[in-house]
């Protein structure tokens, strides 16, 4: 049987493995953009958890506590993403499983998240197998 961990990444080189898995979610950036990026994003607060398989990264979840009017306490996922080939195993609803707990231990009300408008699959994931309700739509504009 496989040996499975789910750990927070802390260290730079840990980041730096990160990499390959984080791109197949953030296709447009560059590992010097992404190591850039991180380094401002863990200052406030962004925490990054792999789920290894073997010791290698095969799912990631970004995510970082919040406050706001409509989600109270809440821990809000920015990144939730399997490396292709392990898609279908099981390992992004156990690193889903594990944020929903750890966000219960830090005291969050409600676990949030967005998904682009085209992710279907990743939709009916959410909403049928982990039980998120859709209730608004994100907008942004480019200024």
């Amino acid at each position: 049987m496989d040996s499975i961990t789910i750990k927070q990444l802390v260290t730079d080189e840990e980041w730096t493995r990160s990499f390959e898995v984080m791109k197949q979610l953030r296709t447009d950036l560059t590992l010097g953009r992404y190591m850039e990026l991180a380094h401002d994003m863990r200052k406030e607060g962004y925490l990054l958890f792999a789920l290894s398989v073997e010791d290698e990264i095969v799912s990631l979840a970004g995510v970082r506590k919040s406050i706001n009017f409509y989600n109270k306490h809440h821990l809000f996922v920015y990144d939730l993403v399997t490396n292709p080939t392990q898609r279908s195993s099981g390992h992004g609803e156990r690193l889903l499983d594990y944020i929903h707990s750890y966000a219960k231990r830090t005291g969050a009300e409600y676990v949030a998240l967005e998904s682009g408008i085209m992710r279907s699959k990743a939709h009916r994931f959410y909403e049928s197998k982990m039980g998120y309700e859709k209730w608004c739509y994100s907008f942004r504009k480019k200024i």
